[in-house]
């Protein structure tokens, strides 16, 4: 949570932030993620607006995973920028005017809310994080990943490496008719 009483609810005024938080869980996606606890950096700007609190951040934090092709451990930094509009509650304005109900319904479960002067920034950074992380992570470019045949690593086995041409055992009948035939 996010203490925004220092910004007054003037619009035009502005504070930085850099604060270190722990990740919550799970902020994965198919091979990758990002482990519980670990430290996710932010650099925040917050600057009161006429609606409730812009927020531009920017997230960065340490991500695992396995490499898709060879499945050996992968570890890499992600930098990932944000923002979002924190909306003041829809019966203030933050003026103690009411506000103008021009929202259609369907928009209001878009939008995030202030809750008192604090806002929750998790399903932001979650959501920015989320989303880039890698899909495929790779150790290396060029990995070659894993023998079909036999699951050796094939960067280890090297170029040479190969097995004896086996036959699908269903087709085995048609080979030994074929034999029996004499025919190629």
């Amino acid at each position: 949570m996010v203490d925004t009483r220092p910004l007054g609810r003037q619009a035009g005024s502005m504070r930085t932030e850099t604060r270190a938080v722990p990740a919550p869980a799970p902020l994965a996606v198919g091979m990758a993620g990002v482990p519980e606890g670990s430290d996710i950096e932010l650099d925040l700007r917050l600057e009161a607006v006429m609606e409730g609190v812009l927020v531009t951040g920017t997230a960065r934090t340490v991500f695992t995973a396995e490499c898709s092709r060879c499945l050996d451990p992968v570890s890499d930094e992600l930098e990932v920028d944000f923002q979002e509009l924190f909306r003041y509650p829809s019966d203030d304005d933050g003026y103690g005017h009411e506000a103008e109900d021009d929202l259609d319904a369907g928009d209001e479960d878009e939008d995030y809310y202030l809750e008192g002067d604090l806002l929750d920034l998790e399903p932001v950074i979650r959501d920015a994080v989320v989303l880039a992380l890698p899909q495929s992570p790779l150790c290396r470019d060029d990995c070659s990943g894993l023998c079909v045949e036999c699951g050796a690593k094939l960067a280890d086995v090297g170029p040479d490496h190969s097995h004896d041409e086996r036959l699908d055992p269903r087709w085995e009948a048609l080979r030994r008719l074929r034999e029996e035939s004499g025919g190629s």
